[in-house]
């Protein structure tokens, strides 16, 4: 497993994280690789699922929550709330307070802004390294 942390440093993601979210579900689906979004709580699910319509209008991203229609199987960006449980998939976005320990080639993290929020995400690096993921770090 390889787990690619994303530092938001640049001012469009400054203001508004959850583009990065969206930025990042782009990539995954330009490569064919089925995608988790593990959206914390509901309402972030909702936030994400919106932005997802709206941040590129030169790009349609096929995606829904998980678990409000049957076609989550073949949707390829599948947004995740923590009470739906679904099978894993190759690209996982992590939101979540927690290491992702289910099986996927690669766990994308994003880093907050705020030096203070980070230190969970450096204990999250150290989780994954115990777990043996190829790690890297990317400024965004």
């Amino acid at each position: 497993m390889r787990a690619d942390f994303y530092l938001i440093a640049k001012p469009r993601f400054l203001q508004e994280p959850l583009r990065l979210v969206c930025e990042l579900a782009k990539r995954c689906y330009g490569t064919d690789q089925p995608t988790l979004i593990l959206a914390r709580d509901l309402e972030q699910a909702e936030q994400i699922d919106q932005l997802l319509w709206e941040f590129d209008e030169d790009a349609y991203l096929p995606h829904q929550l998980a678990g409000v229609d049957e076609d989550d199987e073949v949707t390829p960006i599948l947004i995740v709330t923590p009470e739906v449980d679904v099978p894993g998939r190759p690209m996982v976005i992590n939101l979540r307070d927690a290491a992702y320990r289910g099986a996927c080639q690669r766990v994308l993290e994003v880093v907050p802004a705020d030096p203070a929020a980070r230190e969970p995400l450096r204990q999250r690096w150290r989780e994954y390294q115990a777990m043996g993921a190829e790690l890297h770090k990317h400024d965004m």
